[in-house]
């Protein structure tokens, strides 16, 4: 909002800004939401745009897609949770809102330990990782070297 405004102002009084792609300073607070459709690129790593000096807005901590079973159409409105135990157990360490899009990603801190355990919570079922993850590049490997994360 911030930025239109003086995009605006600048457009009014006839002064020229050059934007760098480089952001610095502090992190913006982004969080998906169920119902939002704020975010883009599905499938694609997040992190590679979205951290200091990066291109996108905010600093993702964790970011991923979710798809439906077929893996070729997202699944919007789910949850993503990370756990301190495998399959649910443990504490929540974050949940996540899964948007309109099939996008989740938070900017918020984070401490992932020794390794936190994913989970996708679908309309029917919930879906668990057996592994724990030290770092939120979800799409870095779901698509790429291993399949889509997925929920039912």
């Amino acid at each position: 909002m911030r930025k239109v405004v003086l995009m605006s102002l600048f457009a009014i009084f006839g002064l020229m800004v050059v934007q760098s792609c480089e952001k610095g300073g502090k992190n913006e607070r982004k969080v998906s939401s169920h119902g939002g459709d704020d975010s883009h690129n599905m499938g694609l790593n997040c992190m590679s745009c979205h951290v200091k000096k990066g291109q996108g807005e905010g600093w993702f901590v964790v970011a991923g897609t979710v798809y439906k079973p077929n893996l070729t159409q997202t699944l919007p409105n789910s949850t993503a949770r990370l756990y301190t135990g495998p399959n649910g157990t443990g504490t929540v360490a974050r949940t996540i809102e899964v948007d309109a899009n099939g996008n989740f990603y938070t900017t918020e801190d984070l401490d992932f330990g020794n390794g936190l355990y994913p989970s996708v919570q679908g309309p029917t079922s919930t879906k668990y990782m057996s592994t724990p993850i030290t770092v939120g590049t979800c799409n870095n490997c779901h698509g790429q070297s291993t399949d889509r994360i997925w929920g039912e």
